[in-house]
């Protein structure tokens, strides 16, 4: 199956070096590059991409208020924010407009290129640079809800719990003694079950309900 990519960047030369690094995996293909927020959305909508690398800082319009309209418009899309910042405002706006990663601009290649697939794959993605404690501030800086797990069987609210402390499916697997294959199994009736685009917002939704809290 080939990955579909939008790359979205004000830059030129940025958006050439992407291509490049992209066009050489054969199982990734670049469908479009935009210029800025607004070209992104209508280029989206009509190329259907798989995951968008997003630029934050543009003209006309930001990624991250790019990134909110493809995500509330019911775009399938993920979205990986790509910026030189590595500021925690930065990664709490992102996370709250619902991209699903966060990389920094200078990450080697190889290290893009696996974001990517991950991202496909619905995994959440966060630089090694902005650690897993900005989840954690950032469900905590979120009002109380009335989120409920209701629905979810025994097993998947414990996957949940592992999910949200940071663990991969090849962990959970391990500490639940089960093939990964499982996991993975209940992590996607997890997302359908509470609606959730993929990961990123599980672990949110957890810390949301109350499941894990911030910190443990």
């Amino acid at each position: 199956m080939t990955t579909r990519v939008l790359i979205v960047d004000d830059q030129a030369l940025v958006r050439a070096g992407f291509r490049m690094i992209i066009d050489a995996e054969d199982d990734m293909r670049v469908v479009g590059e935009a210029v800025d927020g607004a070209d992104a959305v209508e280029l989206a909508r009509r190329q259907s991409p798989d995951v968008v690398l997003m630029d934050i800082r543009m003209p006309n319009m930001d990624g991250i208020e790019a990134t909110r309209r493809l995500t509330a418009g019911g775009n399938g899309a993920r979205v990986i924010i790509l910026t030189t910042y590595d500021l925690d405002e930065y990664v709490f706006a992102a996370l709250g407009a619902g991209a699903s990663g966060f990389l920094l601009k200078d990450v080697p290649p190889e290290d893009l290129v696996r974001g990517i697939r991950v991202t496909a794959l619905g995994e959440a993605l966060l630089a090694p640079s902005v650690t897993r404690k900005l989840i954690e501030q950032f469900a905590a800086s979120r009002p109380a809800t009335a989120r409920t797990l209701e629905g979810l069987t025994e097993r998947e609210v414990e996957v949940l719990t592992l999910l949200a402390r940071g663990m991969s499916n090849a962990e959970i697997a391990g500490k639940l003694f089960v093939g990964e294959s499982t996991v993975k199994t209940h992590v996607g009736h997890i997302l359908e079950k509470l609606h959730l685009r993929d990961r990123v917002q599980a672990v949110i939704a957890a810390y949301e309900a109350g499941l894990v809290k911030p910190g443990r």
